[in-house]
């Protein structure tokens, strides 16, 4: 599992744009808290959070984004296989982020959301 975990990273890190620094956030696995993970991500300037131990409400924004894509895009269908699997998430992700609004964000997309408030800042 760690592997799996790594590789993520070291492909998320290798797309970002020069100088963009965000935080990695996680739960407590102990995947995250290997040294290996910890040494990547401080490797790379990043900044590194994870939820308290037992406090659900620190993943809240990530469970509820979960349990939205598993209801409206994963339930009651049927893959190929992995790789179609992980193009449809890819899809759903650019459909969530730039097309899907919601009433929590004043009738928004996030990405609108987003660039209303750094506009604004």
């Amino acid at each position: 599992c760690l592997p799996l975990v790594t590789d993520m990273l070291t492909e998320a890190i290798s797309k970002l744009k020069p100088n963009s620094k965000p935080v990695i956030h996680s739960d407590q696995g102990w995947q995250y808290r290997h040294r290996q993970y910890q040494k990547k991500v401080a490797e790379s300037g990043l900044t590194q959070s994870m939820s308290r131990k037992g406090n659900c409400l620190d993943n809240a924004v990530a469970e509820n984004f979960f349990a939205l894509l598993k209801t409206e895009m994963y339930h009651n269908q049927s893959f190929e296989d992995a790789d179609a699997l992980i193009e449809q998430i890819k899809e759903y992700i650019e459909y969530y982020n730039t097309k899907r609004i919601k009433v929590k964000l004043k009738g928004l997309t996030p990405i609108e959301y987003r660039t209303q408030a750094l506009k604004a800042a």
